[in-house]
C-alpha cells in the first residue's frame, strides 16, 4: 500500500496540475477586449430638435464628421474605438461624427443659438454609466463661444444591466439618459440638470487580445520588385460613396415609410453614405477622364409600396463634369445605365497613386427624377458624390465609417432591463470563452480527484488507529 508520504505527494501533484489548468483560463477571462467598429444612435433630445427647426428658433441642424441619421429623429455616430473587460464589465467606447444646431438668426447674420455636439463617448464602470461629448456652445447673453472636450453630458440608467461576460458584439438598447450639471452648462442653459434626454442605443464589435504568432521572414527586395506594375490607364481599385439623399433615407426608415434598405453584392453601409467598391475601368490623369464601373446594389422598400433597387453603378468624368448612373429596378421593370445625378468633378489629379474627389455637390437629372417616381424634381440637390481611384497597386482607398456588426436579440435574463433588450452580445461564447469553460470544468474534476485522494488517506490512517 502506498505510504502517507506518497499519498500526500500525489495530492500535491494533482493540485499543481489544477493550478496550471486554472491560471491560464483566469488570465484569458480577465483579458480586456478591444472595441473596434460600431455605432451609437441618439436623438439627444427630440423636443430640442423640434424647437430648433420650429417657428420660434427657425433654425436647422447639420451633420459633421460622417455622422448620419436613423429614422426621423436619431443621429448615428460611427467607428467606435475603446475597450471592454468581460470580467469586470468595464466598458469604454468613443464614436466619431457630430451634429450642429443653429437658430434665432440675428440682424448681423449670426445665430444666437449655436450648439455642436460631437465625438460621444460611453464609459461604464461598477454599474454606473456616463455619456461624454465634445461641446461647443454660444452663451445666449454674451454670445461668447465655449468649447470643451469630453464633457460628462448625461448619466445613463443601467439598472438591471449586467455588462459582464460578453464577447461580441456588445449592445445597449434604449438606455435612459439624464442631463448632468456640467452638461446643462455646456448646453448653454437651455435645460436644467436632471432633464431627461433621449434614450441611447449602441452596438460595438470587440476583438480578443492578439496572440503571439511565430515570426515570419520579411519579404525580400526581389519579391517586391516582382509585383506586376499597373498598366497605363487602368484602374487598380476604386470606390464611389453616395448617400442618395438624407431626407429620402429618413422617409424610408421613418414613421411613414416604416421600411429600410438591403445591401448586396459587396455594397457597404457607412451610415451617411453607401459605398460601391471594386471599381474597374480606365482613368486618364492628363485629360482628367474617368470611366469606371462598380459592384454592389441597394434596395429600398417601404410600407407605402416603394420598392426601388439601384445596381451596376458607373461613374464617368470628362472636362470637369461627372455623371453617376445605375441600373434601376422598380417593380418588375429594369432600366439599364440610367444617369441619376450630375456632379462637378473638380481636380482629380492623383497624389501618391490616389485620385480623390470628396463630397462633390450632386444634382438630380430628369431621368433620375423618373427613377425616383417623380418624388423629386429634376435639379433637386441630392447627397454629394465622393470618388477614390487608385492608379497605383500600393495605394489604399480612404476608410469607410465603421458601423460594426448588427447585434441580434438575446434571450439571456441578464440582458433584460425594463422589458427592453439592454446589454450583452448576442453571439454564443467565443473560442476563448469555450476554452475557459473547459479549463474550469477540468479544474473541478481535478479538485474532486485531489479531495478523493486525501479523503482515502485519512480513512486509512483512521482505520490503523482504531
Amino acid at each position: 500500500m502506498p505510504s502517507s508520504l506518497s499519498v500526500r505527494a500525489l495530492a500535491v501533484a494533482l493540485l499543481a496540475v489544477l493550478l496550471g489548468a486554472l491560471l491560464p483560463a483566469t488570465a484569458a477571462q480577465a483579458a480586456s477586449r478591444t472595441v473596434q467598429g460600431g455605432r451609437l444612435d441618439w436623438g439627444i433630445r427630440s423636443s430640442f430638435q423640434s424647437y430648433v427647426t420650429g417657428p420660434i428658433a427657425q433654425g436647422s441642424w447639420s451633420l459633421t464628421g460622417g455622422a448620419a441619421t436613423v429614422g426621423g429623429s436619431q443621429f448615428r455616430f460611427h467607428s467606435a474605438t475603446g475597450s471592454y473587460d468581460p470580467d469586470s464589465g468595464a466598458f469604454r467606447a468613443g464614436f466619431s461624427g457630430g451634429v450642429r444646431f443653429v437658430g434665432h438668426r440675428q440682424d448681423d447674420g449670426s445665430d444666437q443659438l449655436d450648439l455642436t455636439i460631437s465625438r460621444p463617448t460611453v464609459r461604464i464602470s461598477g454599474g454606473a454609466g456616463t455619456l461624454y461629448a465634445d461641446m461647443a456652445s454660444k452663451d445666449r447673453g454674451s454670445g461668447r463661444v465655449t468649447t470643451t472636450a469630453q464633457v460628462p453630458l448625461a448619466t445613463l440608467g443601467l439598472s438591471g444591466i449586467d455588462m459582464r461576460g460578453g464577447s461580441t458584439p456588445v449592445a445597449l438598447v434604449d438606455v435612459p439618459a439624464t442631463l448632468t450639471s456640467q452638461g446643462a452648462g455646456a448646453f448653454a442653459g437651455y435645460y436644467a440638470a436632471g432633464t431627461p434626454l433621449d434614450a441611447v442605443s449602441l452596438s460595438v464589435d470587440t476583438e480578443a487580445p492578439a496572440t503571439a504568432k511565430p515570426s515570419e521572414p520579411s519579404p525580400s527586395v526581389t519579391e517586391k520588385a516582382e509585383k506586376p506594375k499597373a498598366s497605363a490607364g487602368r484602374i487598380q481599385d476604386a470606390a464611389v460613396d453616395w448617400g442618395v439623399r438624407r431626407t429620402f433615407r429618413e422617409y424610408v426608415t421613418g414613421s411613414i415609410g416604416k421600411g429600410g434598405w438591403t445591401l448586396a453584392d459587396g455594397a457597404q453601409d457607412g451610415g451617411a453614405v453607401f459605398r460601391f467598391p471594386q471599381g474597374e475601368g480606365t482613368y486618364d490623369a492628363g485629360k482628367r477622364k474617368l470611366d469606371a464601373a462598380f459592384t454592389g446594389s441597394i434596395r429600398f422598400t417601404a410600407a407605402d409600396g416603394l420598392d426601388l433597387e439601384l445596381a451596376g453603378f458607373t461613374a464617368r468624368v470628362a472636362s470637369g463634369k461627372g455623371t453617376l448612373s445605375a441600373d434601376v429596378t422598380s417593380g418588375a421593370t429594369t432600366d439599364k445605365d440610367v444617369p441619376l445625378v450630375t456632379f462637378t468633378a473638380g481636380d482629380l489629379t492623383p497624389k501618391d497613386g490616389l485620385a480623390v474627389l470628396v463630397e462633390a455637390p450632386a444634382t438630380l437629372t430628369a431621368d433620375g427624377a423618373k427613377a425616383f417616381g417623380s418624388l423629386y424634381r429634376a435639379g433637386t440637390a441630392m447627397d454629394p458624390v465622393s470618388l477614390a481611384v487608385a492608379v497605383d497597386a500600393k495605394a489604399e482607398l480612404p476608410a469607410l465609417p465603421d458601423l460594426g456588426s448588427v447585434a441580434e436579440p438575446s434571450d439571456a435574463p441578464a440582458t433584460k432591463s425594463a422589458g427592453t433588450l439592454a446589454a450583452q452580445p448576442a453571439d454564443k461564447a467565443s473560442a476563448d470563452d469555450t476554452r475557459t469553460s473547459l479549463a474550469v470544468g477540468g479544474g473541478a474534476v481535478l479538485i474532486a480527484a485531489a479531495a478523493a485522494v486525501l479523503y482515502a488517506a485519512r480513512r486509512r490512517r483512521a482505520a490503523r488507529n482504531t
